[in-house]
């Protein structure tokens, strides 16, 4: 008879958020797989309970490696409780390939619902909740940033993200720049615990806070995109920005006028113009 997985949610900030369920099944696992064992040790010391199993680390260097290991000792009929630092396993957190080999394997995966920063940050940040995407975090390259934030510029949901805070300013300010600075935003850090802050606005005014610098957990929501007011076509985006051109503006602040009454993102607007521009370049040589 196979054992069964339970992915088991930690509290993310306040240990009295920490639901019932989890104290029973720390203490009747056969094994508890931690992402780092030291937390595990001061999480249980909190809840007052001991941990009457094995204890293994179970963290993203040594994930791939131990999976095997875990899915052998669920074959061989043990309750595997899997807890990461904070929040739910496989959220942004290891865990993922774990549950996939244990379906694989036909194996029972259950859960002890626990908080989650996404839902928490969302609910919070005064924004659309009806219907949106988490897309976790962001790529460290700035190049590689911009190109996953391009994609999903259009995208009509809320927008929840994980970042560090040393980073922070830097993905506000790329977000700026592909959203639009005036797209709406919230950067909801340490939550739930002591020092926990809500700071709400466009996110251009949230760049400029944030480059004196933020501490502690973060995630950010983003409104989505809004509806189109227009179906324009790269001509017509080109003719409105020379329209202002010649009418004094610089390049930068009309395109950034036309994006913004199309309902596109500038970078859009912004390759309209230089292709033109190379296309007349082309054709004149």
């Amino acid at each position: 008879m196979t054992g069964i997985l339970v992915l088991a949610g930690t509290p993310i900030g306040d240990i009295s958020d920490a639901p019932p369920r989890l104290a029973q099944e720390l203490a009747g696992a056969d094994v508890v797989a931690a992402e780092d064992t030291r937390r595990l040790r001061r999480l249980t010391q909190a809840l007052g309970v001991q941990v009457g199993g094995r204890v293994v680390s179970y963290f993203e260097g040594n994930e791939a490696a131990r999976t095997p290991e875990l899915v052998e000792a669920l074959v061989g009929g043990a309750r595997v409780v899997l807890v990461t630092d904070a929040g739910m396993p496989s959220v942004s957190d290891p865990g993922y390939r774990l549950v996939a080999a244990a379906v694989e394997k036909d194996i029972k995966v259950t859960a002890v619902p626990g908080p989650s920063a996404v839902l928490t940050a969302l609910a919070l940040s005064g924004l659309p909740v009806d219907r949106f995407c988490f897309e976790g975090f962001l790529p460290r390259k700035a190049g590689e940033r911009l190109s996953r934030l391009r994609e999903v510029a259009a995208e009509r949901r809320t927008l929840v993200y994980f970042e560090a805070p040393h980073r922070l300013d830097d993905t506000l300010a790329a977000m700026a720049e592909v959203f639009g600075a005036e797209r709406r935003a919230a950067v909801c850090r340490e939550l739930t615990k002591t020092y926990e802050e809500v700071k709400r606005g466009p996110l251009d005014e949230l760049a400029a806070w944030a480059v004196e610098g933020v501490r502690g957990e973060i995630t950010v929501v983003v409104e989505g995109a809004p509806e189109k007011a227009e179906q324009l076509d790269a001509a017509e985006l080109v003719r409105r920005v020379q329209v202002r051109e010649e009418a004094g503006e610089r390049r930068k602040e009309a395109i950034a006028v036309v994006a913004e009454e199309a309902g596109l993102p500038k970078r859009e607007v912004f390759d309209a113009v230089v292709a033109a521009k190379n296309a007349a370049r082309s054709a004149a040589s």
